[in-house]
């Protein structure tokens, strides 16, 4: 049987280690290469015919440019890009296959549709908040996953997160603002990543909540991601395209 060939990005880190070793324990795919600072770019690429990416913004962006000259399609779960990043994505996208996703868990993603269809049916009289709790190690802020939630949260309300998120509160702020959501974030420990969105109403409060105990979730959902792309010439997409839910 003919293996997907797959590098994978950051090897030395520990997304980077879980992905590798997913990756050999797969019956589909082969490791080609690996990518990690003060390495050879081309090298690391050389043979592989889908790159996973879980790293920060500036390798990505450099890998990414990579594997348009080498034609290596690419899975994204790197987070805290730039508005200018993700113009730049877009622009690899049309000459090559991404697939670009803040979260690969299968489970996360299937709460964003479920957060849809929340948002909806809790239109008004409802303030919406969003809590995330990450590792001591992480460094953005809110969470990715968070920020797509409340995008996905803003959407269905008619609103765009932009002009309606609220990062942080203190002091005397005044009333809430009916119009808001907001966000708060805890980082400590080993914390794989929390995420909880809460719907809160007069005499009653939804919660729709999804708690990650090992990063081997995002691991199969890239091998799952990195075998969508395997067909695919060029395009922007995400994991709702994996999972058959766009």
């Amino acid at each position: 049987m003919t293996r997907l060939r797959v590098a994978v990005a950051g090897a030395s880190g520990r997304m980077g280690r879980m992905l590798i070793e997913a990756v050999e324990a797969s019956d589909d795919c082969a490791l080609s290469g690996t990518l990690d600072i003060g390495r050879d770019i081309r090298a690391g690429l050389a043979g592989a015919q889908v790159l996973i990416d879980f790293t920060r913004p500036e390798g990505t962006m450099a890998h990414l440019a990579a594997c348009r000259e080498l034609g290596v399609k690419a899975v994204i779960g790197t987070t805290g890009f730039s508005q200018e990043h993700k113009a730049q994505i877009e622009a690899h996208a049309r000459a090559l296959a991404v697939m670009w996703s803040p979260n690969m868990s299968v489970g996360v993603n299937v709460m964003l549709r479920l957060l849809d269809t929340a948002a909806r049916a809790l239109a008004e009289g409802y303030d919406v908040e969003i809590v995330e709790a990450h590792h001591r190690h992480k460094v953005d802020a809110p969470s990715g996953t968070a920020l797509k939630m409340g995008e996905v949260v803003a959407n269905a309300l008619g609103r765009k997160l932009a002009d309606c998120a609220v990062y942080g509160r203190e002091g005397h702020t005044g009333e809430r603002d009916a119009k808001t959501i907001g966000f708060a974030t805890v980082r400590g420990g080993d914390i794989v990543g929390d995420h909880t969105v809460m719907f809160c109403g007069t005499g009653e409060r939804i919660e729709i909540a999804h708690k990650s105990s090992s990063r081997a979730t995002y691991a199969q959902g890239a091998l799952r991601a990195a075998r969508f792309l395997a067909d695919k010439p060029h395009g922007l997409f995400d994991m709702n395209d994996v999972l058959g839910l766009a």
